[in-house]
């Protein structure tokens, strides 16, 4: 498991039920394949000591084929599907990936995602924010500066200010589309900031770079804004490839 996920709360999202037998299944075999226990290409077969009628397996595959991560064929039965074919920011999909060891793939996708979108949405925070998304931007900045004085840095407090913060960018670029997407792109985001700032030394050091965005957005210069972004989202992606090196047996 990569350093600093052990301990993540759930995602956010509108989650499938996980009451009565048929919310049991699916999240079990939802687990099973997101967690590589069963490979691509093969049969399903019903979790031990969850007993159920076809009925309710058929409707529990049908959950789960939604979601990108089985197929049905006749003869053939149900497989599971290639990761290429899941929908990746699918609540259920993203909460199970959490729940295992984050693949290097995966985790290297997400730099990615923050490299395309971030710089662009504090480029615009600078220009679009107003008193009130520059307001809600810095009362997450004072957050995390808080998380970090002291002798021990509040780890958990830390992330949660370092998320409203960049969230709080995203939705003061007062873009409508691009709003909707990190509603849905948020919850991948999490896992970044989560993975990213735990190691000893790494919140205090961010705190003067997020600074650096507070202020360039604060005095509506969206060039440096978006420079400031990049040098963030550059060193989480560092930080990721240095997880991963440490992982490595």
């Amino acid at each position: 498991m990569i350093y600093g996920t052990e301990n993540m709360r759930p995602l956010p999202g509108d989650r499938y039920p996980h009451g009565g037998l048929h919310g049991q299944i699916v999240h079990a075999i939802g687990r099973q394949i997101v967690s590589g226990a069963v490979r691509p290409g093969e049969v399903l077969s019903l979790p031990e000591g969850l007993p159920a009628s076809r009925t309710v397996l058929r409707e529990a595959i049908k959950v789960l084929a939604a979601k990108g991560l089985v197929e049905s064929r006749p003869k053939t039965g149900t497989r599971v599907r290639a990761p290429q074919s899941w929908n990746q920011l699918d609540p259920d999909v993203l909460a199970w990936r959490q729940e295992g060891r984050l693949s290097a793939p995966f985790l290297r996708n997400l730099s990615e995602v923050r490299r395309i979108i971030e710089p662009a949405a504090a480029e615009l925070a600078a220009t679009r924010a107003g008193a009130s998304g520059v307001a809600a931007i810095a009362d997450a900045f004072a957050d995390m500066e808080r998380a970090v004085q002291g002798v021990q840095v509040d780890g958990d407090v830390f992330v949660e200010a370092d998320m409203r913060f960049h969230r709080a960018i995203l939705e003061a670029s007062r873009n409508d589309i691009l709003e909707q997407m990190s509603s849905v792109v948020f919850p991948v985001l999490v896992m970044s900031f989560r993975a990213t700032s735990r190691p000893p030394g790494r919140a205090s050091a961010s705190v003067p770079k997020h600074r650096a965005i507070l202020d360039a957005i604060r005095e509506g210069d969206p060039k440096r804004a978006g420079r400031a972004m990049r040098r963030v989202v550059g060193d989480a992606a560092r930080e990721i490839e240095a997880l991963l090196r440490r992982r490595r047996p």
